[in-house]
Formats: structure tokens, C-alpha cells, sequence
């Protein structure tokens, strides 16, 4: 509670401070702490933890306890063969007991130990299960996160194309006003600064949505308010091959599916060692009290106590073929649980290439971007101080502010996607939690 309080507090101090922004960082921690999913699967993963207990193993000893006490109260009539008859009313026994067993399996067949290794790949599969929540989780915090960062940087360019274009619906008022101007050129203005109005409030509505995605997977106030960091650091391209090298070594899903061959084939053991006896330890001790009041009875109180100890043997010889169907299922599952790893193994090795082949190209393209960027920038400068000195036409100048515009926007996205795409490969190889922020 003391750590969610904390983090609640920094979360609110990046709201309140204007001037604070959130890092990616801060919001792994924030998303790590409250996120729900990761929740549910880290409650699961405990459940499964008890289960790999020594307490759930087997190994320990049964031990048993009872004890009651009966009583009675009746009429007896007797008649012997001698004609001798008899009757005594109200005739009361009392009947005492207590017992404490104990009973401790010494040989099942190496059974209890397949069972214990099994529920102890059960516990480090859930661990992987964990891991694989928090990885996808943690890929889509980034992609909302990145989201929201690319829409404030988009608004920021269509608002600053809106600007220009308000500049100029100014400058033509004020032309047509001396009559330096026509109607037509006023109108074009005016259209323009309605379309830069329209994608500048669009652009808005979109990132006011995509900020209550980010809240929703930080699990704070979806109404919550902040500024981004914007800085994007990508991985070296040293980092990158040695994640691609490293990556059927690290891909979580892989170890999870190398883990469903280690229970499968405990589980085969487990019922492989039915077939053969099993030897137990039995002891108990006893005391038993008997009191009866009927003065024909060949006794009217008995106390007896004592320990008793032995060794059993039990033997299922045959269990009406239920233990060869779960013989022989046991190892279609095993059989199967190698075959899924398998085609498991060839979907990873296709999504692994893809998805670095994917980032290298969109690096590429986003260099491409930036090029393409600088020239639309020197373009438009040139044409703005044409358009100052009236030798470009306003349409002409409009063009130009679009390809700007467009080239602002294309490079702003190329940033992000080469981002998601080494996010998204880094998922695959495994190294997404450790090396991604």
C-alpha cells in the first residue's frame, strides 16, 4: 500500500506541475505497480506457488484424530432356558473412545516425486506466464505511450501550419482591403484555414482518446492530465544483432512451451508409477471406555488402551483399463507437447526475422523522412520569401506549406513506428522488459 501510495503521488505531482513531464520509465513503474492484468496473473502465479509446496508434495505424513462418547438408557427382560425370566428398567451404558492414527506412505514408486517435479514446472511456468503478461502489457503501455507522444507532436505541427495559415488569411484581408487582392485569393484563405482548423481539432479529439488509452493501461484517472517526454532513444545496431543472436534462448513463449514437455512427461511418469505396489507405514493409539449397568452383563466396565503399528501393501493389479487409457493418453500429450514446440519454434523464427527486417527498414525510412524533410523545410523558405515579395502565386504558396506540412507529419510517424517496430522485436527476442526504456 505504502509503495501505490508513492507512486499515486508522483503520478499527481506530474498532473498538477505543468512543467513536468512523464517518461516512459515512470509510466513502466506506475503501469507495473496498478496495471490489472499483471495483477490477476501475479494472484494466479502465488496459487501455483502453494501448489509446489512440501506441503502439497505428498512426501509428509497423515495424521488423524477422533473421539465420542455414546450413551444409553433401557428396559431389559431376560428369560433363560431354565424358565428363570427377569426385568430391570432404566439399565444405563456409557461407551468412551479416542484415537490418534497416523499413516506415512514410505515406497509409491518414485509417484510422489514425478508429482512434487511436476507442480515444480508448474510454479516456473506460471513464472514464465507472468513474464509473458508483463511483456505484452508492457509493449502496449509503449504503443499507447508513443501514441499519445506522436499526436501531441502532430497537433503541434498542424497547429503551427494553422498559424501560417491565419497569417496569410490576414494578409489577404488587409490586400483586399486596398484592393491588392481579389475575392478569390481571400476565399482560398479562408478555405485553408478551415481545413488547417478542422485537422488541428481532429488531431485533438485524437489525442484527448489516446491519452484515456494510456490512463486505462496505467489503471489511474482517465481524465488524467500531463505532458510527455518525447525524446526517443533507439538500441544500437550492435544491440540489435546481439538480441537477434540471443533471442530462441530468451523468447518466453519457447521456455513455456519447454516447459509444458518437462509436465507432460512427469505426468507420464507419475502414471507409469501406479503400476507397481505401494508401501505404507500405519500406527495408531487407542483408549476406549465401557460402562454398563446390567448386572447379567459379562462385565460391567472395560478400559482398555495401547498402541498399534504396522506396514501395508497396496496393489492395484488392474483398474478396469483405466490406467492404460491414461498410459496411453499420457503419451499422446507428451508427443504432442513436442510437436507444438516445434511448430512453435518455426512461427518464432518467422516473426523474429520479420520483425527485424521490419525495424531495419522502417530506420531507413525514417532516415529517408528526415531527408525528405529538409528539403520540404528549404522549399518552403524559399517560396515564403518569394510569396513576401509577391513573385509566387498564393496557390503556390500553398502547395509548399503542404508538402511541408505532410513531410512534418510522415517523418513524425516514421519516428514512431522504427520505435514500435524495435519494441515489437525486442517483445520477440525476449529482452523487452530489460532493455527497453
Amino acid at each position: 500500500m505504502k509503495k501505490a501510495f508513492n507512486l499515486f503521488l508522483i503520478f499527481s505531482f506530474f498532473v498538477s506541475n505543468g512543467q513536468e513531464k512523464l517518461t516512459v520509465s515512470e509510466a513502466v513503474k506506475i503501469t507495473l505497480e496498478n496495471n490489472l492484468d499483471i495483477k490477476i496473473i501475479e494472484n494466479q502465479n502465488k496459487i501455483q506457488k502453494n501448489n509446489a509446496s512440501l506441503l502439497n508434495s505428498g512426501y509428509l505424513p497423515t495424521i488423524r484424530s477422533s473421539a465420542g462418547f455414546n450413551s444409553s438408557n433401557q428396559n431389559v427382560e431376560i428369560e433363560t432356558p431354565n424358565n428363570i425370566s427377569g426385568k430391570l428398567d432404566d439399565m444405563k451404558s456409557e461407551n468412551s473412545f479416542s484415537n490418534i492414527s497416523l499413516q506415512y506412505i514410505l515406497f509409491d514408486n518414485s509417484g510422489r516425486k514425478f508429482n512434487y517435479k511436476k507442480s515444480k514446472e508448474l510454479s516456473k511456468r506460471s513464472d514464465l506466464e507472468v513474464r509473458e503478461v508483463i511483456e505484452n502489457t508492457l509493449y502496449q503501455l509503449y504503443t499507447v505511450f508513443y501514441e499519445v507522444s506522436r499526436l501531441i507532436e502532430e497537433t503541434k505541427i498542424i497547429k503551427s501550419s494553422l498559424e501560417i495559415s491565419k497569417s496569410r488569411l490576414e494578409r489577404k484581408i488587409a490586400q483586399f482591403e486596398f484592393g491588392q487582392s481579389n475575392k478569390l485569393q481571400l476565399l482560398n484563405a479562408e478555405v485553408d484555414v478551415n481545413t488547417d482548423s478542422i485537422n488541428y481539432l481532429n488531431s485533438i479529439k485524437n489525442l484527448s482518446n489516446a491519452k484515456r488509452d494510456l490512463n486505462l493501461v496505467m489503471n489511474v484517472d482517465l481524465n488524467a492530465d500531463y505532458e510527455l517526454d518525447d525524446n526517443v532513444v533507439y538500441n544500437t545496431n550492435e544491440s540489435i544483432l546481439n538480441f537477434y543472436n540471443n533471442a530462441s534462448e530468451n523468447n518466453t513463449k519457447l521456455k513455456i512451451y519447454n516447459r509444458n514437455i518437462e509436465i507432460s512427461n512427469y505426468e507420464l511418469k507419475s502414471i507409469r508409477s501406479t503400476y507397481l505396489p505401494s508401501v505404507g507405514l500405519i500406527g495408531s493409539y487407542d483408549w476406549n471406555e465401557s460402562i454398563n449397568d446390567n448386572p447379567y452383563a459379562f462385565f460391567n466396565k472395560n478400559i482398555y488402551s495401547g498402541i498399534s503399528g504396522g506396514v501395508n501393501l497396496s496393489w492395484d493389479i488392474f483398474k478396469s483399463g483405466e490406467r492404460i487409457t491414461a498410459n496411453k493418453n499420457a503419451k499422446v500429450l507428451y508427443e504432442n507437447s513436442k510437436i507444438e514446440k516445434e511448430k512453435a519454434y518455426l512461427n518464432f523464427q518467422k516473426e523474429l526475422t520479420n520483425s527485424f527486417e521490419t525495424h531495419k527498414n522502417n530506420l531507413f525510412i525514417l532516415k529517408v523522412q528526415e531527408e525528405s524533410l529538409k528539403t520540404s523545410n528549404n522549399n518552403f523558405q524559399r517560396f515564403l520569401e518569394k510569396y513576401n515579395i509577391g513573385t509566387v502565386s498564393s496557390i503556390e504558396f500553398r502547395n509548399a506549406q503542404v508538402n511541408l506540412l505532410n513531410a512534418k507529419l510522415s517523418r513524425n510517424t516514421a519516428k514512431y513506428i522504427a520505435k514500435l517496430s524495435e519494441l515489437y522485436f525486442l517483445k520477440i527476442s525476449g529482452a523487452i522488459i530489460e532493455n527497453s526504456f
